[in-house]
């Protein structure tokens, strides 16, 4: 992983959600906006405030939580980190 520009602030972490299979075992693709949004992934950044999590903890988060952002292609999470529910 390069280093990466986005910089969480204060209590905020940045999470990289799983990737989750858009098609069936069988080959049939299943649309974007059927497919749940993941609530697990791996912290990548942390801000100064954080307490509990570490970056590369694996995690489980509030499925609403955070703000969608991108860079280099790769899409991420950035949320407070109350919104964090557990380390797994």
């Amino acid at each position: 992983m390069t280093d990466l520009k986005i910089k969480p602030l204060a209590d905020r972490v940045l999470i990289e959600p799983i990737v989750v299979e858009n098609k069936t075992a069988s080959g049939i693709f299943i649309p974007d906006m059927a497919v749940e949004k993941p609530k697990e992934g791996t912290i990548v950044a942390i801000g100064e405030e954080t307490k509990w999590v570490i970056k590369g903890d694996k995690v489980i988060y509030n499925k609403n939580a955070g703000m969608d952002v991108e860079e280099g292609g790769v899409h991420y999470l950035l949320m407070k980190e109350i919104d964090v529910l557990a380390i797994i």
